[in-house]
């Protein structure tokens, strides 16, 4: 199993409805996908916004291929969630689930 890392601070405003697009949007549409195991979203409040860690599991990284597409380390940061950040890590990191 591999989990799937990235990291994103919402502006304050924003972080509600940024919470209400990965359940209605994202996570909608990452359980469609062969290979998608579940989600967590973490938060902290930051002085410049709210940051979020929203961590993927996956079965393999042929599954993560399906969603990210052949460069899996580039972070899938679709146009409407980019307007609700401060800032966003480009990339993803993955790591191998040991236990």
């Amino acid at each position: 199993m591999i989990s799937r890392y990235w990291r994103g601070l919402a502006k304050s405003a924003q972080a509600d409805h940024y919470i209400e697009y990965l359940r209605e949007e994202t996570f909608p549409r990452l359980r469609k996908i062969s290979g998608f195991v579940d989600a967590t979203i973490l938060k902290r409040r930051l002085e410049h916004g709210v940051e979020f860690l929203v961590i993927t599991r996956w079965s393999s990284m042929e599954a993560i291929e399906r969603f990210a597409g052949p460069d899996r380390d580039v972070a899938v940061v679709p146009e409407k969630v980019r307007e609700m950040m401060v800032e966003f890590d480009p990339s993803v990191r993955h790591y191998e689930v040991v236990e």
